[in-house]
């Protein structure tokens, strides 16, 4: 009897090497995946394709491992070896070599335990709600007119971030919202930093946002957890403008890292991202000018091809040129017409306003005297001294000026008033109230 696998040779099972392996896979996956390993990593190496291989030893053993691309790219550090890890995955046998491997799927460091898990947890949900996705990523300006700084102030990450951004792009103003990076405050500070940058961005009459710097220095998994907080996280995916993150090591990577437009590995390299090295924009520079010379030469081959063309068509061009010339001379005397015309036109009304000038501006010196006349009789009429002068007088308070009297009711019997006249004032008693 003859097996896909193999044949049965009197009463004894005979396997060909690739069912063997392929039974030993299935067996070794029936009995303990999905697995998760303890080791120590050795020999790690990133092949060109992507995927990494490895051995994960102890004092004892080792496997070795295989992880591909995919899986490499979501770590949140670069494995080295020495590294104590943790690695999940699934057993299996490569068939090209009947070797035992681990196809590992993730990898955290040895010890970090719930804390880890939970950051895998968070990172995988918002993963799904397309939080991560490459679609919502936006470019960041290359000569941005205003930069948002979101870190702590006394961070060194402050210092190498101004530093850096002076250097290269000292015209740029940067907006400092200062938040703790570290701590149970942290998060909540942080989100509100942002929402202040965010309030600022396309107010009227202050300097333009166009992206945020979000920076903190290295530190344990511990240290980032800010960093890794779902509300900060969807604050972030709020941002009106390109956000670049820049937090931890190269090796670090947070759920802020994720979210945010652009990852830097390091805070000076978020500074870095926002003003490119001269030299690279010089290069760029250099090869467009190349690309417009060519086209330019280019143009001019075509255009001479044409000429030569049209020559050829041409033949003798002297009675064009004579009736072109005709033609010119013809709209030449027509300007020199049109302009003297116009130039009469505006001598005559020149003279004409000339003329004019001497009667409007007396009539108009007369009807301002007449009216300034008229401002002064009204002046004169409304003169309390002038009332004064007819026999009147203003009674007021001796001490207080300001206090006049208009009716008999407010005075009492020997009080003192002063009264004003035309000429001067008299102060006087009170000797009676008269009743009129």
């Amino acid at each position: 009897m003859i097996e896909a696998d193999g044949a049965t040779v009197g009463s004894a099972w005979v396997w060909d090497v690739a069912g063997l392996c392929r039974a030993a896979a299935d067996a070794l996956a029936a009995r303990f995946n999905p697995v998760r390993v303890r080791g120590e990593i050795s020999g790690f190496t990133r092949a060109s394709s992507g995927h990494c291989y490895f051995s994960l030893k102890d004092a004892e053993a080792q496997i070795r491992c295989a992880l591909f691309r995919r899986h490499a790219a979501a770590l949140s550090f670069a494995p080295r070896d020495g590294d104590s890890v943790e690695v999940y995955g699934r057993l299996g046998v490569y068939e090209a070599r009947g070797d035992l491997q681990l196809i590992v799927e993730d990898i955290r460091r040895a010890g970090q335990g719930a804390l880890f898990e939970q950051f895998l947890r968070l990172r995988a949900r918002l993963e799904a709600e397309g939080l991560f996705d490459a679609a919502r990523k936006r470019v960041v300006p290359p000569w941005p007119r205003g930069v948002g700084l979101v870190t702590s102030p006394g961070a060194a990450a402050l210092h190498d971030v101004i530093t850096t951004l002076r250097r290269r792009v000292p015209h740029v103003p940067v907006l400092f919202s200062p938040a703790s990076v570290q701590g149970a405050q942290a998060a909540p500070e942080l989100m509100a930093a942002l929402e202040r940058l965010y309030a600022h961005i396309g107010q009227k009459g202050q300097p333009p946002i166009d992206l945020i710097l979000l920076v903190r220095g290295g530190g344990s998994l511990e240290d980032l957890w800010a960093f890794n907080d779902e509300q900060l996280a969807r604050t972030l995916a709020r941002s009106p403008v390109p956000v670049i993150s820049g937090v931890g090591h190269e090796t670090d990577f947070t759920i802020a890292d994720f979210v945010a437009d652009v990852r830097a590995p390091t805070p000076t390299a978020a500074a870095e991202w926002v003003a490119p090295p001269r030299e690279q924009w010089m290069n760029a520079l250099q090869a467009l000018q190349q690309r417009i010379e060519q086209a330019v030469f280019r143009q001019l081959d075509v255009h001479a091809q044409r000429l030569d063309l049209l020559t050829a068509r041409l033949g003798r061009p002297s009675g064009r040129v004579v009736r072109e010339q005709q033609r010119l001379q013809a709209l030449a005397q027509r300007l020199r017409f049109g302009l003297m015309r116009a130039v009469e036109r505006r001598a005559l009304r020149l003279e004409a306003l000339d003329r004019a000038l001497p009667t409007a501006a007396a009539r108009a010196l007369q009807q301002e005297s007449e009216r300034l006349h008229r401002l002064n009789l009204r002046l004169q009429a409304i003169d309390p001294r002038a009332v004064l002068a007819r026999g009147y007088a203003l009674l007021s308070d001796p001490v207080d000026p300001d206090r006049v009297y208009t009716r008999v009711a407010d005075l009492q019997p020997g009080q003192k008033v002063r009264a004003q006249l035309a000429d001067g004032a008299a102060d006087m008693t009170v000797s009676a109230r008269v009743a009129s």
